[in-house]
């Protein structure tokens, strides 16, 4: 090998191999430091877009599971009026039943009157109530989207307790102000069409935990996707940074000796 001065090829290539593994070091401690093995787009171009989209899904399916817990809360308020208006209308049927005993008299029937009132009033109240300023019991049907999609909608029923056929309404008309304008009849399908909406209520609700499971279990796996493409691996990574590491080090150590090299072509001279 010829002893040259001007050009000093070993220390050239070794000053290389250092700024190589000085840059894949400094890759390494930006994985650890960050926690995500996609630093910069051009370390994983293509997973990064996936990611992003996975990681956009799993957010929407957090939203749309959001939502589906407003829809079980507006039912499970909804239910609990309807619970209130079956106790009211068993009142009244028992009313109605003691109202017909032939050993009241008018002034006893009178008194069953006033408290026949008064529930009515409450009863009236029930079909007006509220779940954030939306009707619980509006002529409606509410849409609520259950996938991130937005593909498939599930119903919650109009039940519109003050219907005079389907609800409630021939209790509550201002026209009726005794008992004795009311058939027994009239109470106990009442509350069959309560009791109706109940059940509907309480099948809503189940259609819609299910429908929650099912997107609880979708976001974790959409997570798990792109944890899988972002997240570094830190054991692995560890490793190589303690590779880099020493690769830095002896490449430093080399290139200090392939600088000293060209010395030698002074001895020659000397």
């Amino acid at each position: 090998m010829s002893v040259v001065i001007n050009t000093n090829f070993a220390a050239t290539v070794a000053a290389n191999n250092l700024a190589a593994s000085n840059d894949m070091l400094q890759k390494s401690l930006n994985r650890l430091s960050s926690g995500s093995k996609i630093v910069s787009p051009a370390d994983d171009a293509g997973g990064l877009a996936v990611s992003m989209k996975l990681s956009a899904a799993a957010r929407r399916q957090g939203a749309v599971a959001t939502n589906i817990g407003n829809a079980i809360s507006f039912l499970q308020t909804q239910d609990g009026v309807l619970k209130v208006a079956g106790k009211v209308l068993d009142r009244m049927g028992e009313l109605k039943t003691l109202y017909t005993d032939p050993t009241k008299s008018a002034s006893d029937r009178s008194n069953y009157d006033s408290e026949f009132t008064e529930l009515q009033s409450q009863l009236t109240d029930l079909t007006t109530e509220q779940f954030n300023s939306v009707d619980l019991f509006g002529s409606n049907a509410l849409s609520v989207n259950v996938t991130e999609g937005g593909n498939i909608g599930v119903d919650i029923k109009s039940r519109l307790l003050s219907d005079v056929t389907s609800g409630i309404g021939a209790l509550t008309d201002s026209s009726v102000t005794s008992l004795s304008a009311l058939a027994l009849s009239d109470i106990t399908s009442a509350i069959q069409n309560v009791a109706t909406y109940r059940a509907e209520n309480g099948a809503e609700q189940s259609r819609f935990g299910f429908a929650l499971e099912l997107l609880t279990v979708n976001k974790a796996n959409l997570e798990s996707a792109s944890s899988r493409i972002t997240d570094v691996d830190v054991a692995a990574e560890s490793t190589q940074l303690a590779r880099f590491n020493i690769l830095v080090q002896s490449g430093t150590a080399m290139l200090s000796q392939a600088n000293q090299s060209a010395s030698i072509a002074l001895k020659l001279l000397s």
